[in-house]
């Protein structure tokens, strides 16, 4: 179960992040083209939060059922991690997490904005989102 649940995080990871960052580009090509926020655009943001969420919650059931997640921790203690168990362990879900709710605010703050707004709504805490993603991601295992 572990590896099918590590294949589908994984897979699901190159999904997400395409959909965030076609709404990173959307979003930027808006706002500096002063163009009116669309439903298409609308509809861009929301495959990326959705595609995000669906991959923490992934990540939570393989957190969850990892040898790598909290059996790791309750064995070592936090003080017996390697760098790369803690990365697997602490920094990867707990920084994902923050993108998460960078992107889910980003999300619900362009609802409120009107016009050039909503565009960098978006274009901002998407864009701080997937640098945030894409440092704690394992590239080690993710390249492998």
């Amino acid at each position: 179960m572990y590896g099918t649940i590590l294949t589908i995080h994984s897979v699901w990871a190159v999904v997400a992040l395409i959909l965030v960052a076609v709404a990173i580009v959307v979003s930027f090509m808006g706002w500096s083209g002063n163009k009116e926020f669309t439903l298409g655009n609308k509809k861009i943001a929301l495959f990326g939060l959705i595609s995000a969420h669906i991959q923490f919650v992934i990540g939570l059931i393989l957190y969850f059922t990892s040898p790598n997640g909290i059996d790791k921790i309750k064995a070592l203690g936090m003080g017996g991690l390697s760098a790369y168990d803690r990365l697997l362990a602490v920094e990867h879900p707990m920084v994902n997490l923050i993108a998460i709710v960078l992107i889910t605010i980003g999300y619900s703050k362009h609802k409120k904005a009107i016009g050039l707004s909503q565009h960098k709504n978006i274009a901002i805490f998407y864009s701080i989102a997937a640098v945030l993603l894409l440092s704690r991601i394992p590239w080690d295992n993710w390249l492998a």
